[in-house]
C-alpha cells in the first residue's frame, strides 16, 4: 500500500513540475527582449549617424514618388535631437538639391539596423498643419536588388490629410499595392498635442498593427506567396514627413512649418527557449 502511495506522490509531483516547466516555456515563447532602441537622450543637437541614415537622393529623376514636394536634407534644420526627443521638422523654404528645386524641405531617416520578425514600437507626437504626410514604415532590406513592391513595404503609421486623427496601417505586396493597397484606419483622439505608441508585430504567420496596446488589425494571408507575402526578408525602418502628394493632399497656403516629434523608437524580438 505504502509503494502504491508513493508512487501516485511521485506522479503528482512529475506532473506538476511539467505543468510549471510547460507555463515557463509559453511565458518564455511569447516574452520579447529589446534588440535595438534609439531613446534620443544625447546631448548631441544632431541624429545619431550610428544608428540612422538620411536619407537625401531623391530615386525619381530628382523628385520623391507619390507626387511629392519636398526635398529631404541631412540639415540640423530639419531633423535634431533636444530634450529627450527627435524632432523632424518640414519648412516651407526653396531648395535645390540634384538639379531640381522644391519649396519645401524635410527629413527622411533610415535606420541602420533591419531585422526579420520582431515587434516595432515608436512614440510619437504628429503634426498638425494641413498638407503636411508624416509616416512610421519599413522597407525590406532587399530594395536596392529586388525592387518595390517586391521588398516589401510596412506602413505602421500614416496620418491622412483631411483628418488629423484618422490614422491608418498599410501594407505594399507584388500583388497589393498603390491604389489596391491593403489598409485599415482607426480613428486616435489628440494626435497632435499627446504622444501616441504606434507599433506592429511581425511574425512568420502574420502582422498585427496596434496603437497604444490596442490592437486593430492584423494581415494574415492563409496561403502565402512571393506576391502576398514578400515579408520573410530583413526590414528597416523609416521616419519622415512628406509634403502634399497622395496623403498629405493640398498644402495650406499659410503654411510655415511643422514637426512629428518621436520620444523612442525600439525593436524586440521573441526570446527563444
Amino acid at each position: 500500500m505504502k509503494k502504491i502511495i508513493t508512487l501516485l506522490i511521485l506522479s503528482l509531483l512529475i506532473s506538476c513540475n511539467t505543468s510549471v516547466n510547460k507555463s515557463k516555456k509559453e511565458v518564455i515563447e511569447n516574452s520579447y527582449s529589446l534588440i535595438w532602441s534609439d531613446e534620443f537622450n544625447q546631448k548631441d543637437l544632431k541624429v545619431d549617424s550610428s544608428k540612422w541614415f538620411m536619407e537625401t537622393i531623391a530615386p525619381n529623376n530628382g523628385s520623391w514618388y507619390n507626387n511629392e514636394l519636398q526635398h529631404y536634407t541631412d540639415r540640423i534644420d530639419n531633423a535634431f535631437v533636444s530634450n529627450g526627443t527627435l524632432k523632424i521638422i518640414a519648412k516651407k523654404e526653396k531648395y535645390t538639391h540634384s538639379g531640381t528645386t522644391q519649396d519645401y524641405t524635410s527629413a527622411r531617416l533610415n535606420s541602420k539596423v533591419s531585422f526579420t520578425y520582431g515587434k516595432v514600437e515608436v512614440r510619437a507626437k504628429l503634426p498638425s498643419a494641413k498638407g503636411s504626410w508624416p509616416a512610421i514604415w519599413t522597407l525590406g532590406s532587399n530594395l536596392e536588388t529586388v525592387g518595390w513592391p517586391r521588398c516589401g513595404e510596412i506602413d505602421i503609421m500614416e496620418q491622412l490629410f483631411e483628418d488629423f486623427e484618422m490614422i491608418q496601417c498599410a501594407l505594399h505586396t507584388p500583388d497589393t499595392h498603390g491604389d489596391n493597397t491593403i489598409l485599415k484606419q482607426v480613428n486616435v483622439t489628440n494626435v497632435t498635442q499627446n504622444f501616441h505608441v504606434y507599433g506592429m508585430e511581425w511574425s512568420a504567420e502574420k502582422i498585427d498593427f496596434f496603437i497604444d496596446d490596442n490592437y486593430y488589425f492584423t494581415y494574415h494571408p492563409e496561403l502565402k506567396t512571393p506576391g502576398n507575402w514578400p515579408y520573410f526578408n530583413d526590414q528597416y525602418i523609416l521616419l519622415n514627413i512628406a509634403m502634399g502628394g497622395s496623403l498629405g493632399g493640398s498644402i495650406d497656403p499659410n503654411y510655415t512649418e511643422d514637426q512629428m516629434e518621436v520620444d523612442y523608437v525600439r525593436v524586440y524580438q521573441k526570446n527563444k527557449f
